[in-house]
């Protein structure tokens, strides 16, 4: 039986700076690694309280400010780890790496095991991501 998947969710806050560094280390290591879908990733980005309707007003109204709202819309990192049960060795040692890496040791973190009560919610949220 393979082993389910275990997820990664790294908070950066608004620090969209931050977030995209810790995505350009996840691609190294990707393509360092070879790892293919056993490590995959997507950003989730909530915008506070606002619609699409909302945005558009704010849009005409603050052309110049659009960068500023963007820059205060909170980022989370989602990484999905898929290591089957012969690799459960690697598995958690990518669980241990990646949080102490320096580019997500100051963020907020935590880590979904299958048998996690968030674990469906959580896999659900990442196929519905980008």
């Amino acid at each position: 039986m393979d082993m389910a998947h275990t997820f990664l969710i790294f908070d950066f806050g608004t620090n969209e700076e931050e977030a995209q560094q810790a995505r350009h280390r996840i691609e190294g290591w990707k393509q360092g690694f070879r790892l293919g879908n056993k490590l995959q990733f997507k950003f989730e980005r909530k915008s506070p309280e606002k619609n699409e309707d909302s945005e558009a007003k704010d849009e005409t109204k603050h052309k110049g400010k659009k960068k500023e709202s963007e820059e205060s819309e909170p980022v989370r990192l989602l990484v999905r780890l898929d290591f089957s049960n012969h690799e459960k060795h690697l598995g958690q040692s990518w669980i241990e790496r990646i949080p102490g890496d320096d580019a997500f040791k100051s963020v907020k973190s935590e880590v979904i095991r299958h048998n996690d009560p968030f674990f469906e919610k959580t896999s659900e949220l990442f196929d519905s991501l980008s």
